[in-house]
């Protein structure tokens, strides 16, 4: 009898009210972790793990551990929504990521209409916040803003015939065509325009075009891989024209692949470079990431998941709730001027960034990213 009415005993604990209840608060990262950008998804997730462990040391939110729950999507659309729709049965709250506007675009509607609150960190192209979803919000700022900064740069380069090559990708298309329209509403010539393919390793035929346009400056708006063999094979076939890459091009692989020689000189537009951040939480997070991983952050695109991660939490402890409705309010209406570790955030109705954000950067003879004044 003791043990029927133990099993009895342990059933009706089984059946209360808030037993399936969730012990912890999972949040989602979905991100490159194999393929040609897996160094930024690799580093997304140690922002990730340690912000949390960072939470997770003062009590986590709402009472309840945050957990990270990791998704691949391989930097491919195609493994995207795969990669969305596993996620989205993992009972998260809400998703940070991913990188690349193409992978997002195949992954941000399964979330929507999932009801999870979507954080992305590199993905710029403009159709991304105009679809009217309201679960949609982005660290990084969007391709207009980029496009008008890469104009004002070039025009006070002193540039005159202008190349703009892409890669049919949605952020490097889409960045290509706002720069060309400002370019020519600033009276400054499109000499070239034309799109290279991505993933290949010789790219001597399309440089030769270019070279045959007679650009005066050339401004690439694809990835950082394929930023590298233009610029190594750049110097190799003797060309010396400037080139300036978008904020896709910046890390550390470019100069890797490219050789310091090839690189210097070279300009990119980014949000401001890890090292280059001067806020003291964006001081405390470096010291941080140095001392749990041996080298500070190499990309901006990681910490700006961070801020993503930083903002999810902020709500859900604003909020009291892990409801994407109440998050996704608070993040539109009411969070303004939170300190970020790229600076302060708030975001639109469309759920993009508030805020002048981008940099113009110079690679030095040492391959080193220095910051323009």
């Amino acid at each position: 009898m003791k043990k029927i009415a133990g099993w009895t005993a342990a059933l009706c604990l089984l059946l209360a009210p808030g037993a399936f209840a969730a012990d912890t608060v999972k949040i989602g990262l979905m991100g490159p972790m194999t393929g040609s950008w897996a160094s930024e998804g690799q580093e997304m997730k140690q922002v990730l793990d340690l912000l949390a462990d960072q939470y997770n040391q003062q009590g986590g939110v709402l009472g309840k551990k945050i957990e990270i729950l990791t998704e691949d999507d391989g930097g491919d659309p195609r493994t995207a929504s795969l990669a969305a729709n596993r996620l989205a049965t993992r009972n998260i709250v809400a998703v940070v990521g991913t990188y690349g506007s193409s992978i997002t675009e195949a992954s941000q509607n399964i979330y929507d209409e999932a009801g999870i609150v979507q954080v992305a960190n590199g993905s710029t192209a403009i159709r991304l916040s105009e679809k009217g979803l309201k679960n949609f919000f982005r660290t990084c700022p969007r391709d207009d803003e980029q496009g008008k900064v890469a104009t004002s740069t070039i025009q006070k380069l002193g540039a005159k015939k202008v190349a703009i090559l892409h890669d049919n990708t949605s952020y490097a298309k889409g960045l290509a065509e706002e720069s060309r329209a400002n370019l020519k509403a600033a009276k400054v010539e499109v000499v070239f325009f034309d799109a290279l393919t991505p993933g290949e390793r010789d790219y001597n035929a399309i440089l030769t075009k270019l070279k045959a346009a007679n650009p005066d400056f050339v401004f690439f708006t694809g990835y950082y891989p394929e930023a590298g063999l233009l610029l190594r094979q750049k110097k190799e076939m003797g060309w010396n024209v400037p080139f300036m890459g978008g904020d896709a091009v910046n890390n550390p692989a470019l100069v890797e692949t490219a050789g310091a020689a090839a690189a210097e000189g070279f300009y990119f537009l980014s949000p401001p470079l890890p090292k280059d951040l001067d806020t003291p939480d964006a001081k405390t997070f470096v010291d941080a990431f140095t001392k749990k991983y041996g080298n500070e952050p190499k990309s901006i695109y990681p910490v700006l998941a961070g801020d993503g991660f930083r903002v999810i939490v902020e709500a859900i402890k604003a909020t009291e709730s892990t409801d994407a409705e109440k998050i996704s309010a608070y993040l539109k209406s009411a969070l303004k001027d939170y300190p970020g570790l790229t600076g302060t955030l708030a975001f639109d109705d469309k759920g993009d960034r508030v805020g002048e954000v981008y940099r113009v950067y110079k690679v030095d003879d040492k391959g080193q990213f220095i910051l323009e004044p």
